[in-house]
């Protein structure tokens, strides 16, 4: 099914929040607190990046929850993509393309954001039947200027920008015509969720949904 765009309902459901919290660290016995301060912010969404031997458990615990939509983020391997899937992710993020991860996504049914940051990674992504991809690491890869330029030769494609997204900057991007949906973690820190400050999650969070709100292109 090569270069057939496949749209699936999961991505549309996560693009349909605008904003992505991408948490990078977690323990276990914070999920319950995380969970119910994103739904208190109205955004029941996460990602939950798989680099720490604790991610597996972590991903389970979250995805127990029937009103959260999880992901799981930093997919490099395909193995990887099982171990999601048997964790209850609905969807998969990747920082990079990798096309033995797309196909094993495909032969299991898992909902992916591939990774791209070159022409080349998109046209391969759509050589994949994909159309929602990760502009990653986006600030570093030339943020809204280099979007604005990619938005030429690739008019249908909607991007995720991630990598150097925050409160500041955010709205820029949710700007732009190409821009689906951003990712961030910067209303769930590290910081934050190790000092178990979740009103100032809630409070993060709520304002990134209503910077979503307003920021249209």
């Amino acid at each position: 099914m090569a270069g057939t765009v496949i749209t699936d309902s999961v991505i549309e459901h996560v693009c349909s929040r605008r904003v992505i919290p991408v948490v990078t660290r977690l323990e276990q016995d914070r999920v319950r607190d995380l969970v119910r301060a994103l739904k208190r912010a109205g955004l029941p969404l996460v990602e939950l990046t798989l680099r720490t031997e604790s991610s597996a458990a972590v991903l389970r615990a979250l995805a127990a929850d029937d009103e959260l939509l999880v992901g799981a983020g930093t997919v490099i391997r395909a193995e990887q993509v099982d171990l999601a899937m048997e964790a209850g992710a609905r969807f998969v993020v990747t920082p990079g393309f990798s096309h033995e991860v797309m196909q094993r996504c495909r032969e299991v049914a898992m909902a992916v954001i591939p990774g791209v940051a070159t022409a080349t990674d998109i046209i391969a992504a759509l050589d994949h039947g994909c159309d929602v991809m990760k502009f990653f690491p986006a600030e570093p890869s030339g943020g809204t200027t280099a979007l604005r330029a990619l938005e030429g030769p690739f008019p249908d494609v909607r991007f995720v920008p991630t990598g150097g997204v925050n409160a500041a900057n955010a709205g820029n991007y949710l700007r732009l015509r190409s821009v689906a949906a951003v990712g961030g973690s910067w209303m769930v820190a590290p910081g934050l969720l190790d000092a178990r400050e979740f009103d100032t999650v809630t409070r993060l969070t709520a304002e990134a949904v209503a910077l979503a709100a307003e920021a249209r292109p």
